[in-house]
């Protein structure tokens, strides 16, 4: 095993975290990057991994490394990959390098649309809460693991998120064919990354790819309320692999504020809420059953589950009860599943829901329709998008009025400065209401647990 890295974009949100469990695990680790964003800039620096200056440096790729690690923010002719190569050396891709590390392992691989990144903390919260030694990659912050990548010398397991967009500049594939799942679940398809995956049939292919590439003997767990999943379980898989279609668990909001779910018979108190989390914890407990945890261990573990970050993470409360919510949802079925959660979960609250068009697909004009009715369950919806995103992404300029025929909600109020939005949801009264913000980035650099205490409290 390879104990002398060199990463090329070391800065990416989850390559810096891979070289900090490499270093943790007892590698040599060095990299690269032209620019680095906080937080991976203060995490580098804690660990001593943050480059002295920013830049490509060839002379930094020596025969004496083990091993390059390429990050998708590199290019084709990188300077550091050119060199790599010209010396012969052996040159990874993220996945291709996770899947190095845990080889040995029953794996654990977590895709879908939607919910991949709740599901593999909830699996990762019961394996931890049930004493089970396991390694693991996950795309958001989960309360209790210092790091999003977590590597060891002794587990027998690891739990992947599994993305399913594309591997390197080298490796056009998609990163989850990389990993060779014992256990694989796939939460649902929901068209996305249309950059890449211009039509719906081909990104679904991506996931049938995924499902066929089951190890033999192992396990493929399904939401069975997806039609394209159902389809794709009924073809013909090795013998020996089992097909396990799921639903959600029955759940209830109880006066107190609380929530109960109905876990496999046992009534669960719980922190998470909405039917597609319900869906998320029944496809963790089946995985968790994979290996070796009983329905009773889940429902025990899960109880104490607060949830992945910017995953419908509470942002503010007040005194009166009202309650604001940050999640990253962007694509319109996680918006749709997101409003959907809140307003279960406060049926009759003024539900406000505000969200960011930030994303490729979501900023590309021909999509937009792809959002129609997504946002009709709130009482006030807003949507903002920056035109200067948009012109840098080089993609076809839009109008709010196209932004408002797509997402066909008379109600729906778009804006294209953050202040607009500031000034649009201080003219709301929040009392006893519900507030949610959602976007893959920040409104522009908004502090939003500081605008969520602001409007909940009047300041």
């Amino acid at each position: 095993m390879s104990n002398k890295v060199h990463f090329i974009a070391i800065g990416g949100a989850v390559m810096h975290n891979l070289a900090i469990a490499l270093q943790s695990k007892g590698y040599t680790v060095t990299g690269s990057d032209d620019e680095i964003f906080e937080p991976s800039k203060s995490r580098l620096d804690a660990h001593g991994l943050l480059p002295k200056e920013p830049g490509w440096h060839p002379e930094r790729i020596t025969p004496h490394l083990d091993a390059v690690i390429l990050g998708m923010h590199a290019t084709e002719d990188n300077p550091e990959l050119v060199r790599a190569r010209q010396l012969g050396l052996k040159i990874y891709s993220f996945p291709d390098y996770l899947y190095e590390q845990t080889a040995h392992e029953k794996r654990i691989v977590v895709g879908g649309s939607h919910g991949k990144t709740t599901t593999t903390a909830m699996i990762m919260h019961v394996l931890r809460q049930s004493g089970v030694d396991f390694d693991y990659m996950v795309g958001a912050q989960v309360q209790g693991f210092e790091t999003m990548v977590g590597l060891s010398n002794t587990a027998k397991i690891a739990v992947f998120e599994g993305d399913e967009y594309l591997t390197s500049p080298l490796d056009r594939t998609s990163k989850f064919l990389h990993y060779h799942p014992d256990v694989a679940i796939i939460t649902g398809i929901a068209w996305d990354h249309v950059n890449v995956f211009p039509t719906f049939d081909g990104y679904v292919d991506q996931f049938r790819k995924f499902a066929h590439s089951v190890m033999p003997g192992g396990s493929l767990i399904f939401c069975n309320s997806d039609e394209n999943l159902r389809h794709i379980a009924a073809e013909d898989f090795p013998q020996g692999v089992t097909i396990s279609p799921y639903d959600g668990f029955a759940w209830d909001a109880q006066p107190d504020g609380s929530v109960v779910a109905n876990i496999s018979g046992l009534p669960t108190p719980v922190s998470v809420f909405g039917n597609h989390n319900m869906q998320n914890m029944n496809a963790a407990l089946l995985a968790c059953r994979a290996v070796g945890v009983s329905g009773e261990q889940f429902a025990k573990a899960i109880a104490s589950f607060n949830g992945a970050a910017r995953r419908l993470q509470t942002l503010s409360t007040s005194p009166d009860g009202s309650v604001a919510f940050l999640d990253f949802a962007h694509s319109p079925s996680k918006l749709r599943a997101t409003i959907s959660a809140v307003r279960q979960r406060f049926p009759s609250r003024k539900l406000v829901a505000c969200m960011e068009l930030h994303t490729f697909s979501s900023l590309s004009k021909d999509f937009l329709p792809q959002y129609a009715g997504t946002m009709d369950d709130a009482d006030e919806a807003i949507v903002y998008f920056n035109p200067q995103v948009v012109e840098h992404k080089r993609l076809t300029p839009f109008t709010p009025a196209d932004v408002e025929a797509a997402f066909a909600n008379p109600r729906l109020k778009v804006y294209t400065s953050s202040a607009d939005v500031i000034n649009r949801l201080r003219a709301i009264d929040f009392h006893q209401a519900a507030l949610l913000l959602m976007t893959s980035g920040s409104f522009d650099g908004l502090d939003l647990k500081s605008l969520a205490d602001s409007l909940l409290n009047n300041q």
